[in-house]
């Protein structure tokens, strides 16, 4: 069992930054990937940037250059510093985390990011 706890959404100006929290919990070994997604209204839950236990890094076209994934595995904890905002941003945004031992993929409950003048 994992227990995945968000903070961070909001609402925000274009051009103005926030920074997503996922802090995991419970019984797991490594987390070899710990990621964000998002998903808008109307629209399919989409990855936005992910991070392995090695460091490796991906990150979904749009946000290139503008969002940046980092994890702190003594915290269990994933963050994504999300820079330059735009309207399009605007979505639920789900922390994943997954575990081989025991054999894991949980979500979190979402939090909102509005980014709107």
């Amino acid at each position: 069992q994992v227990q995945l706890v968000e903070s961070g959404g909001g609402l925000v100006q274009p051009g103005g930054s926030l920074t997503l929290s996922c802090a995991a919990s419970g019984n797991f070994g490594t987390l070899i990937f710990m990621g964000w997604y998002r998903q808008a209204p109307g629209k399919q839950r989409e990855p936005v940037a992910g991070i392995t236990s090695g460091g490796s890094t991906n990150y979904l076209d749009s946000v290139k250059g503008r969002f940046s994934i980092s994890r702190d595995n003594a915290k269990n904890t994933v963050y994504l510093q999300m820079n330059s905002l735009k309207p399009e941003d605007t979505a639920v945004y789900y922390c994943n985390v997954r575990s081989l031992g025991p054999q894991i993929d949980s979500w979190g409950q979402g939090t909102q990011v509005t980014v709107s003048s």
